[in-house]
């Protein structure tokens, strides 16, 4: 039998630190979080590798050390409001719990991830935490702005009405994939400007509906 409080700490010392995630917030919440209880059970053994990790046809769990940088990028405070697009089993919504002041997951749910995600989030006691069902490219207009916008997987490009969505001084982390190639950035509104940096290279899988428009995907 798999030994996950091991797991996990082995993750978190072997794929975290050495990355250059100096936040220990973001360190304690992923060597706290029992990260096997948000992905399907046949992939279980998986839970703590570092790899992505299919979660359906349209969803892939990112790499434990790509979502901690993208994390530690979006500089993350106590009293921000944070929206996760496409949350898929809640993982990240669950990280960002320890982290933000609320956390609101949006997911396009035919797949029943937002009660799956619900129950896990419950369980865990991450009551900051709440579950929407929504169109993930008009985000969630009725609840912003947000400090922090997030997304769980690769975009070909980042969609104007989570710009829109953001508050002044927010930002937007995405990873922004062009075919094989790929890059983590975060957005910044400032003064009514997008800002935009990269913070380092990644190319999980698209989200299913942001592929690049007739062009062929890897």
């Amino acid at each position: 039998m798999t030994d996950y409080s091991v797991a996990r700490l082995a993750m978190v010392n072997s794929q975290i630190r050495p990355s250059d995630v100096t936040d220990h917030r973001i360190q304690d919440a992923m060597g706290e979080i029992p990260r096997e209880m948000f992905v399907p059970k046949s992939q279980s053994a998986k839970a703590y590798a570092d790899t992505e990790i299919k979660l359906s046809d349209a969803r892939t769990m990112l790499r434990p050390v790509h979502l901690a940088k993208l994390i530690q990028a979006a500089d993350i405070r106590p009293t921000d409001v944070v929206l996760d697009i496409a949350f898929g089993r809640g993982y990240t919504m669950a990280v960002l719990s320890r982290l933000a002041e609320t956390v609101v997951g949006l997911e396009q749910d035919g797949e029943g991830f937002a009660t799956k995600a619900g129950d896990r989030l419950a369980q865990i006691g991450a009551n900051n935490a709440v579950v929407v069902e929504g169109d993930l490219e008009a985000g969630v207009p009725g609840q912003g702005p947000f400090d922090v916008i997030f997304v769980d997987g690769a975009v070909a490009r980042a969609r104007d009405a989570w710009f829109d969505q953001l508050a002044e001084g927010g930002r937007l982390a995405v990873i922004e994939r062009d075919g094989a190639v790929g890059r983590a950035r975060i957005y910044t509104k400032a003064r009514g400007h997008i800002g935009e940096r990269a913070v380092f290279d990644a190319a999980p899988p698209y989200l299913a509906g942001f592929e690049p428009e007739g062009g062929f995907v890897f």
